[in-house]
């Protein structure tokens, strides 16, 4: 009778405590925790449009041929107006722009006194940004005569807002024969910071 309460209570004993143990070999669950926010940068759209603004830079003038060895430096500020055309993945332009210049070249064997240009412009739409290659031609006016010449370079542009521009652009210039003398050569370097507003 013994032996029967005895196998009777341990399989009781067995029965309440199967769910206790069984329960204790489950993994607990983890929850995940939030994902971070996305920050998205605004898009202002489209670069097709008009713009006009003014620049600020610095130019390196190298003589060549008669005028090797001549070389000076200075400022640069000027003016410039434009339109870009979007086209989806790309962007082209055209431009003309100014740059007011005193830059003595040669300890006053010349000075140049200023350069304009008409520029073509080819980009990449990058949203807010814009990369993009430049050329065309380019006027130069010295004391030591003038000459229309060519230039090549690359640039940035960034939509700060709807209607304004900021960006930057490297150009090299290449002028030969100035005022129409044979040999009378040059070549210049220019980096300028750039404001434009869209209209």
């Amino acid at each position: 009778m013994k032996r029967t309460y005895i196998a009777a209570a341990l399989t009781g004993m067995t029965a309440l405590t199967a769910p206790a143990f069984a329960g204790a070999l489950e993994e607990p669950v983890v929850e995940a925790a939030p994902a971070a926010p996305v920050v998205q940068e605004t898009s202002y759209g489209t670069w097709t449009g008009a713009y006009g603004g003014v620049q600020l830079g610095y130019g390196d003038v190298s003589g060549d041929g008669a005028l090797d060895g001549v070389d000076g430096n200075d400022n640069l500020y000027g003016v410039h107006i434009g339109y870009n055309y979007d086209y989806g993945n790309w962007v082209s332009g055209i431009e003309l722009d100014y740059d007011d210049a005193d830059i003595d070249i040669g300890g006053g064997a010349a000075t140049v006194d200023d350069v304009t240009r008409l520029k073509l412009k080819a980009g990449y739409d990058m949203g807010n940004w814009l990369p993009y290659a430049t050329a065309g031609a380019a006027h130069a006016d010295t004391t030591a005569g003038s000459d229309t010449g060519s230039f090549y370079g690359l640039g940035v542009s960034y939509q700060a807002t709807e209607r304004w521009l900021v960006g930057a652009e490297v150009l090299r210039h290449n002028f030969s024969d100035l005022g129409g003398t044979s040999g009378l050569d040059a070549d210049a370097d220019t980096f300028t910071v750039r404001a434009s507003l869209r209209f």
